[in-house]
């Protein structure tokens, strides 16, 4: 029987329970209902007892005050990605799988911030302080004035951040830290909820800026209850495919930005350095381009970036055809199969078909499918195309090939990498550099690539 006083909480979306159960009927999650206390206080402190309670105090939209300055950090990748660098009294969830590199990037922008005059606390819980020197000094940063610390108390962090007066706090990671509020140990979906909510409430009363580092789970969500995400401003991803020396760096939610933009980063002895021209890592650096190998134009955020689709088709030697993507949307695959096969007259049927996007990069663009869709062909008519050729264009199940913004973006970067060919939509961009060869359906496209003829 449940404790008098006692409630269930969901820990994934924070829905009560009069009773426990296995699954949580509002979320649908298994396991996550934990009984709470609830004379327990909602924060991981016990709030200041008070004789009366103040109202609410309503404002309008309008205000005199100009909005605060975002603090440029250095590290040019991470500013983009924040929209344009770090706003004072927000709070940023940073994620990604253990040895992506997640503690390096944060110290290179501590560093860098530090050096540019701003007063930046490193609160470590899963280092000793040595371990942080040891790493700055690989990676050249051992004389940036960084404030570190080892602790994992947060009673102790919190008193010690109010009497200072910082610009920036990074906390590594969210899951050490331990409340004496809770009975529950570091680490826990009730430890992680409370401490991630008094660091929120930390950096929006004193308007410092809170960097909160977070632990994935196998399925590559962060670690904790999902109500984390929602408190604080911005939830950053760190990824890296194994194999790759690439990391990218995305924005899941942005409340100051975009989040569709990507930093690039590569990973190397002295730490990660960043990429101000990608096109050129994902690029293969061959003369001449082999079957089944398209560049696509595409667009991360605000900038343009080319990138090589590469597709493979065989002979199956089984009843039942293989479909692998790397990098690419596996239900996209299939619409642009089932159109070349419909529209095209190609049988992939007893076909193994492999896509895969070179340099560990992830597309997400629509603009992809012609780019994909020339690969194939070019694989399974085993022609080749141009070196010197970008593919880009929408592909929509009646075979037509549409329109793609930012076109002249998209060429732009192509012609300052040396491609003087374009296969897309008709385009309506003058003074473009490059040859454009427009196609309006996707069987042009198609007896173009066969027969060679740009």
């Amino acid at each position: 029987m449940a404790r008098d006083g006692a409630i269930h909480v969901c820990q994934s979306c924070g829905a009560v329970h009069g009773k426990w159960s296995g699954q949580c009927g509002a979320c649908g999650q298994w396991n996550s209902i934990v009984e709470e206390s609830r004379s327990a206080p909602p924060g991981a402190l016990k709030p200041a007892s008070s004789s009366r309670t103040r109202g609410v105090q309503f404002e309008t939209l309008q205000s005199d005050t100009p909005e605060p300055p975002r603090i440029v950090t250095g590290v040019t990748e991470f500013d983009r990605v924040c929209g344009g660098g770090v706003v004072p009294g927000s709070a940023i969830l940073l994620s990604g799988d253990p040895g992506v590199g997640k503690s390096t990037l944060l110290l290179d922008v501590a560093g860098r911030a530090a050096m540019s005059g701003r007063r930046v606390a490193y609160i470590s819980g899963e280092e000793a302080v040595e371990q942080i020197r040891a790493r700055a000094k690989r990676m050249g940063l051992d004389k940036a004035p960084v404030e570190l610390a080892s602790a994992t108390a947060l009673r102790e962090i919190l008193g010690t951040l109010k009497r200072e007066k910082f610009d920036i706090v990074i906390v590594d990671s969210i899951q050490t830290l331990w409340s004496d509020a809770h009975e529950a140990g570091p680490g826990s979906v009730t430890q992680v909820r409370a401490c991630a909510g008094e660091m929120v409430r930390l950096a929006k009363s004193q308007g410092v800026a809170v960097v909160l580092v977070g632990h994935v789970t196998k399925d590559g969500q962060v670690a904790g209850p999902r109500v984390v995400e929602h408190m604080v401003d911005a939830v950053l991803s760190f990824e890296g495919e194994r194999g790759y020396p690439f990391r990218i760096l995305r924005a899941g939610k942005n409340r100051f930005g975009a989040t569709d933009e990507i930093g690039v980063f590569e990973m190397g002895d002295a730490g990660l350095r960043e990429v101000a021209n990608p096109s050129a890592l994902f690029l293969g650096e061959g003369k001449d381009r082999a079957p089944g190998a398209a560049v696509f134009a595409g667009i991360e955020g605000s900038r343009p970036v080319l990138v090589e689709v590469q597709a493979l088709v065989s002979k199956s030697a089984y009843g039942t055809p293989r479909r692998a993507v790397v990098g690419w949307d596996t239900g996209r695959l299939a619409m642009v199969l089932a159109v070349l096969e419909a529209r095209c007259g190609f049988g992939f049927g007893d076909q193994d078909v492999y896509l895969n996007v070179a340099g560990g990069l992830r597309i997400n663009e629509p603009a992809a499918d012609l780019a994909a869709a020339a690969a194939l062909v070019s694989s399974a008519t085993d022609m080749p195309l141009p070196q010197g050729c970008v593919v880009f264009g929408e592909i929509s199940l009646s075979g037509e090939i549409r329109a793609v913004g930012r076109a002249e973006a998209r060429l732009r970067e192509a012609q300052k990498l040396g491609f003087d060919q374009a296969l897309s939509p008709p385009l309506t961009v003058k003074d473009k550099g490059v040859k454009v060869t427009s196609v309006n359906r996707l069987t042009e496209a198609v007896e173009r690539i066969s027969q060679n003829r740009y």
